[in-house]
């Protein structure tokens, strides 16, 4: 049967204290044609922060997106502008986040309560970004109905000149869930965002939220234009093996995980010989092979002797030896 979903989206979601540069990287590794995001930052920390540390990304991250916060237009326009020259090819408006820390600068999800300020905001980036500039948001929060306050907010900001809405399908709740619980409590309602696109055919309208496999988001794709996975593709990365083949075309090949290794060992030698810490690395390819016969010592290994004192690239190849690779997930064995 002929794929249908070819040079559709697919995307890795942002999350904070998990997608930085180095989660990205080994990211990329895996797939070439996912589309990464950052984790949120913050314009202010952009404005006033440490701003090569928090936009610094390897070259070979591309496509990647820069998901901003804030609520200020004025601090979101420069906080685009100051981020032109690291390179990134579009720039994401976050109007789901429910964290306390979102709620206290009144962005994020509560933006879902004030379209007229996300609109606003995307106007003031739009006049100044050389690249899309969209908007990731939720269906409603608290009490909305999201018949009424997504189709609206989706008005408001495709009116300011948003190239894409991504629509985590799932409300958020700002008070009495945690941001955890919000990812999982409140029900999805994938229908509704299928209604907006058919509302807007001609809009980019993507997907996300309780997505766990490559297959649901095939079947996502009959309906919009992208699909972004979140948890699923952090916990077992392997996912994104079948990425670039499923949805952009690529010829099907065999992974070649000892080649990942290997980059992966330089990346750490390079990270670790400009001050960090192998950790920093290795935290996020933890749930790399998952279900394969010795992931449980390759868990380990990664999760304790990554972050002893000194530690090296060495201990990832060590992990790996821990590994039984079964033919068909990897061409040869350990």
């Amino acid at each position: 049967m002929p794929n249908n979903h070819k040079n559709k989206v697919f995307a890795v979601a942002p999350m904070i204290d998990w997608t930085d540069r180095h989660c990205r990287f080994f990211h990329r590794q895996i797939s070439r044609t996912a589309l990464l995001y950052t984790e949120m930052v913050v314009a202010d920390a952009i404005i006033h922060g440490p701003r090569d540390g928090l936009l610094a990304r390897d070259a070979s991250e591309n496509p990647v997106a820069l998901q901003l916060g804030g609520s200020d237009p004025r601090k979101l326009a420069e906080a685009v502008r100051l981020a032109e020259p690291f390179g990134y090819d579009e720039i994401n408006l976050n109007v789901g986040c429910p964290s306390d820390r979102v709620q206290s600068g009144t962005f994020g999800a509560c933006l879902m309560l004030e379209p007229e300020t996300v609109a606003r905001s995307v106007a003031a980036m739009k006049a100044v970004a050389r690249v899309p500039v969209t908007v990731k948001c939720r269906i409603g929060v608290d009490e909305q109905d999201p018949e009424q306050a997504l189709p609206d907010l989706i008005s408001q900001v495709l009116d300011s000149g948003a190239d894409a809405i991504w629509v985590h399908a799932r409300k958020a709740w700002l008070k009495g869930l945690s941001p955890k619980e919000n990812r999982e409590i409140p029900p999805l309602d994938y229908e509704i965002v299928y209604r907006m696109k058919q509302r807007w055919p001609d809009v980019f309208i993507g997907i996300n939220g309780g997505i766990k496999t490559l297959d649901e988001a095939e079947a996502h794709l009959d309906h919009v234009d992208g699909v972004m996975l979140g948890r699923a593709a952090y916990q077992n990365a392997s996912i994104l093996a079948d990425v670039d083949h499923r949805f952009s075309g690529a010829p099907a090949i065999e992974i070649d995980w000892f080649d990942i290794r290997d980059r992966m060992m330089a990346y750490a030698a390079e990270h670790i010989a400009t001050g960090g810490r192998l950790g920093h690395v290795t935290r996020h390819m933890v749930g790399l092979f998952t279900g394969l016969p010795g992931s449980r010592r390759y868990r380990q290994i990664l999760s304790t002797d990554a972050n002893r004192p000194g530690a090296g690239p060495e201990v990832i190849a060590a992990a790996f030896a821990a590994v039984e690779f079964v033919e068909g997930d990897v061409a040869v064995s350990a």
